[in-house]
């Protein structure tokens, strides 16, 4: 599989393929290539950055962001959960909006703050 290494500004093209339990990469010019490749092989994961509602709040959207990133597979599960939530105001950054998303372990949190209403 080829794939462009984000794990640092060079972009390496890197190709990396699966063998038994082994992950196999050529084209990386650092290591930190090869933990990415294996990652992307094992259990790709991806940070999510969207948006809630916010009641009684200056304004009537709130930034929010993982944690941490979760596993691709369960994103969009993760993205229908988020759009479920409602903040009341004031929140402020870093203010957890919904904990453990999708049985993740991993929270969502605010990444603005939003004051209440005059």
């Amino acid at each position: 599989m080829e794939m462009i290494c984000v794990s640092c500004p060079v972009g390496c093209v890197i190709n990396a393929e699966k063998i038994s339990e082994e992950v196999v990469v050529i084209g990386n010019q650092c290591p930190a290539g090869v933990d990415y490749a294996y990652e992307e092989m094992t259990n790709p994961t991806r940070n999510i950055a969207t948006s809630v509602r916010v009641l009684g709040g200056e304004i009537p959207m709130l930034s929010v962001k993982t944690s941490r990133p979760i596993p691709k597979a369960v994103i969009m599960d993760a993205v229908k959960a988020i759009h479920q939530v409602k903040m009341n105001a004031p929140v402020a950054i870093g203010d957890i909006v919904l904990a453990n998303v999708v049985g993740t372990g991993v929270d969502i949190v605010a990444t603005r703050q939003v004051t209440t209403l005059r």
